[in-house]
Parts: structure tokens; C-alpha cells; sequence
């Protein structure tokens, strides 16, 4: 074997253990698609607002957390569910029912109910969910 074949094939070689991860990773199911191609299939979080771990949300202002969602009854059965992460650096923010809004406790961040930023440093809103009340169920439509 001459030089220039040596560089050939180290130069293939390589290539190849660069590419071959992308190539094989490109050819994995994604499962948050659905199998149609679409869009990812929502999930839905039901809360049945008699059990004790949920009673909270019968009172205007109680505000829980469940499966990173903030969920908050703002009043005359109005909900608001976002995401309890805050977009600044991943703290997990809280409601301050007494001044009404949502901070983050790391950088102090304020959100508004409706999630948008009231005061950064977060760079955008907190993610919203559709929030529907049937009854004694609350059901989050997560996308």
C-alpha cells in the first residue's frame, strides 16, 4: 500500500464515522410524531377536582403543579395551564396569588396568567395549554 492509498482510505474512514451517526440516528422513528407524519398526537391531563389532591383548584387563586404544568384557577372557573418551566433557564416557577402573577424564583422572571413576560430576564412567554372544565374534571390538552 502506497501513501496516497493510506490518505484514501484514513480520509474515507473517516468521513464515514462522522456521518455515520447522523445517517443512522435520521433513519429512527421519532416517537413524538404521529405515525402519519404529522403532527405529535395531544396528550390529555385530567383532574378531577374532588379528590384532595386537586382540591386546591376549587378556590380562586390555588394554583398546583403536575407533570411540569402550572395549573391556576384565576377565578369565576377560569383556568390558565402553562408550562412550569421558565424560559430563561429552567427553574420551575410559582403562582404569587396575592400579586397575581407567576415568578420564577431563580432570576426573578414574572409572567403574566396568560404567560407572557411581564419582567426578564426570560427571553419569551411560557408555553399555554387549552384548559376545559366538564363538570368535576378539568382535562389540559398537551401539544
Amino acid at each position: 500500500m502506497n501513501r496516497r492509498d493510506l490518505i484514501q482510505r484514513v480520509l474515507v474512514g473517516g468521513t464515514v464515522l462522522v456521518l455515520a451517526p447522523s445517517l443512522i440516528d435520521s433513519c429512527t422513528k421519532d416517537s413524538s410524531t404521529n405515525p402519519d407524519g404529522g403532527d405529535p398526537k395531544p396528550t390529555k391531563v385530567d383532574l378531577d377536582l374532588t379528590l384532595p389532591a386537586n382540591s386546591v383548584l376549587n378556590n380562586d387563586g390555588g394554583s398546583l403543579i403536575v407533570q411540569n404544568i402550572i395549573v391556576i384557577n384565576t377565578g369565576s372557573s377560569t383556568y390558565s395551564a402553562l408550562s412550569s418551566i421558565c424560559t430563561h433557564q429552567g427553574c420551575t416557577v410559582g403562582y404569587n396569588s396575592g400579586a397575581g402573577n407567576i415568578q420564577c424564583p431563580c432570576h426573578g422572571s414574572v409572567y403574566a396568567t396568560s404567560g407572557s413576560v411581564i419582567n426578564g430576564p426570560a427571553p419569551q412567554a411560557l408555553k399555554s395549554y387549552p384548559v376545559k372544565l366538564t363538570g368535576n374534571i378539568l382535562t389540559i390538552t398537551v401539544t
